[in-house]
């Protein structure tokens, strides 16, 4: 994985801004440790930040080739899985490749045989830009569920793109400014995002599935990959078939890396599963045991507490299945002091507030693996597009009409200023957003109202849910040069479960029943059977005094920038009361009322050291 930032104009001579697209792919530093390099024309200017993982010597950037008196130059962030196959048809197709296997030199040849409807043959995670020089012409493209990120923003004459947002604010040219529709953003969608926002103001993101072209006259999106609904024609057996072939291909695809490559393993179905078939394939290889490695926190075993959203602690399980399996397995263990002075570090990885501990236990971890390994495996899409969480199973959710996972709108607007929620306008902006991802959802026709309920939910999570976890997988793991991959959220298996009915979906009365069946034989029965149980976070009450205690700190600061965002005195309120304050997750599963005050800290942090500017 890598960087890689961009700048487009042509009013300047770009060959004389070099300290500035520079100190832009610096920002990046972290995304690719291993090497850089910049290249320079007129009128684009291009950067590249790289993590060294396949092909070493053949794949530096920006990298540039010629045909027919025409040259294109590639900035690159991803990997594609593909990369043998599409190297096999581009070489029969008489294209001649300078590198072993890079798969940036088979993007930028899948580009200059095939143009822009290239990125439909990929098979893999990707955020790029191709510069045409003799047509004066720049192509970006990201990948369909949008694992790797990719930002944009016109000023001026200019247009200007990165992979994170930190890369286009070191750009003279773009403030820290956010107006209403920001702030909503953040004080309501947050620590969610809406697709294609930037959050600042004038700064979008590329959406996912999507890519752009831009010329000197015009610019113009393009949506290259949507889902479809159609009816589903399998029966059970070979819907589990097919599921299990499509799975076992795809995690099979994503262990190809020329470094070491390990697991993120928490004895939890979809975890646990990518190992068996990385463990597996390790072994098939002669690769040695495959390292895998889990995340806790010190005391939880003495303060969880089961709920309806966290049923039971991952220990005993990590053990289980890396015991089953052979893995060589690494525990992780995380001082709640140091989870709380990450909180800092995970929002410059994020360059907004996020998902506050939840973050900063992943930064901290990723950070471990890192010492081993430069490549891991992780499970997140899963519950998404199986149907994992609890409120896939209520009804009364369904007919909500909101988002699931955003909650406590109520309560929590009584802490926010009267002149923050008059600027942010919190539960219109909310049903505006929801009433959007409805229209979008691909119906199928026929369906009865409770099928069509159920794949509208689904919609939901894979377009607005999903990517809050992808960015923070992004983010956590790339601000330690670790490359995390992701392969539930490979399209093709997506496109096949997206069609299959519910009822089918969790046959044998579970949820995500199906991707238990496919998956016997593979992992124990017990593992095969345990409900779902989110990613850890602390239960110790120590984590919950220090977060009570720097937002009174800050509270008692008259420089605070959060006091202009909050209401100080129902606030003070709040946390002078004993009791839970929040009493249950105010967003998705984990955050209660510590990650509340956590994310209050990182918005005043966010405030302050990125100077933003309300307007």
């Amino acid at each position: 994985m890598c960087g890689i930032v961009g700048w487009i104009d042509w009013e300047l001579d770009l060959t004389k801004e070099l300290k500035i697209l520079v100190k832009m792919n610096n920002c990046l530093l972290q995304r690719g440790p291993d090497a850089e390099g910049i290249w320079l024309s007129p009128t684009a200017a291009l950067g590249h930040r790289r993590l060294v993982v396949v092909d070493p010597a053949g794949g530096a950037q920006p990298m540039s080739r010629s045909r027919n008196g025409c040259d294109f130059t590639i900035v690159y962030n991803g990997e594609l899985y593909n990369t043998a196959e599409l190297r096999r048809e581009l070489q029969a197709r008489g294209c001649i490749f300078q590198s072993r296997n890079s798969d940036t030199e088979t993007l930028l040849l899948a580009y200059m045989e095939w143009g822009p409807s290239c990125v439909e043959r990929f098979n893999g995670i990707f955020a790029f830009a191709i510069w045409d020089e003799n047509r004066q012409k720049l192509f970006l493209a990201r990948d369909r569920l949008g694992v790797k990120p990719l930002f944009y923003t016109q000023q001026g004459s200019s247009l200007l793109f990165a992979s994170q947002l930190k890369a286009l604010l070191a750009h003279p040219l773009v403030g820290a400014e956010i107006d209403g529709e920001g702030l909503a953003e953040l004080l309501v969608m947050g620590p969610s995002r809406t697709p294609g926002h930037g959050v600042f103001r004038g700064i979008k993101e590329l959406r996912p599935g999507h890519s752009l072209l831009y010329s000197r006259n015009r610019m113009e999106t393009h949506r290259y990959w949507a889902l479809a609904s159609r009816p589903h024609e399998d029966d059970l057996a070979k819907t589990a078939d097919t599921v299990r072939e499509l799975f076992i291909d795809t995690v099979s695809r994503q262990l190809v890396a020329d470094v070491p490559v390990c697991t993120l393993l928490s004895g939890g179905l979809d975890s646990s599963a990518i190992t068996a078939i990385a463990a597996r394939a390790f072994r098939q290889s002669a690769r040695g045991a495959l390292h895998s490695f889990s995340v806790d926190y010190l005391g939880n075993e003495e303060h969880f507490r089961p709920n309806h959203f966290q049923p039971d602690a991952d220990s005993s399980w990590v053990g289980l299945v890396a015991n089953h399996l052979g893995t060589e397995h690494h525990y992780i263990n995380i001082d709640n002091l140091d989870l709380a002075d990450a909180l800092e570090a995970a929002l410059v990885a994020n360059d907004l507030p996020g998902m506050a501990d939840i973050d900063s236990s992943l930064y901290l971890f990723c950070r471990e693996i890192k010492k081993q390994a430069t490549v891991a495996l992780s499970g997140e899409c899963a519950d998404e597009i199986f149907g994992g969480y609890p409120w896939f199973f209520n009804k009364q959710v369904l007919a909500n009409h909101t988002f699931p996972w955003i909650r406590m709108i109520d309560e929590r607007m009584e802490l926010l200023s009267p002149e923050m929620i008059a600027l942010s306008r919190p539960r219109e902006y909310l049903y505006d957003r929801y009433q959007e991802a409805v229209a979008e959802t691909p119906r199928l026709p026929g369906e009865n109202a409770l099928a069509a309920q159920t794949r509208q939910m689904f919609y939901l999570n894979i377009t607005r849910f999903m990517p809050t976890l992808l960015d923070r997988k992004d983010r956590m793991s790339m601000a330690c040069g670790l490359e995390v991959r992701v392969p539930f959220s490979d399209h093709r298996l997506l496109e096949y479960v997206w069609n299959i009915p519910w009822e089918i979906k969790t046959c044998d009365n579970m949820s995500k029943g199906i991707l238990r069946r496919a998956l016997r034989g593979l992992l124990p029965e017990q593992v095969l059977t345990r409900p779902k149980s989110p990613y850890p976070k602390t239960h110790h009450p120590q984590y919950l005094a220090l977060m009570r205690e720097r937002v009174n700190n800050i509270l008692n600061d008259p420089s605070s920038p959060l006091l202009d965002i909050i209401n100080p005195a129902a606030l003070r309120e709040k946390l002078a009361a004993a009791a839970s304050f929040i009493p249950q997750p105010w967003f998705g599963q984990l955050m209660g009322d510590a990650q509340y005050l956590a994310y209050l800290i990182q918005l005043n942090s966010w405030l302050k050291n990125y100077r933003v500017q309300i307007r």
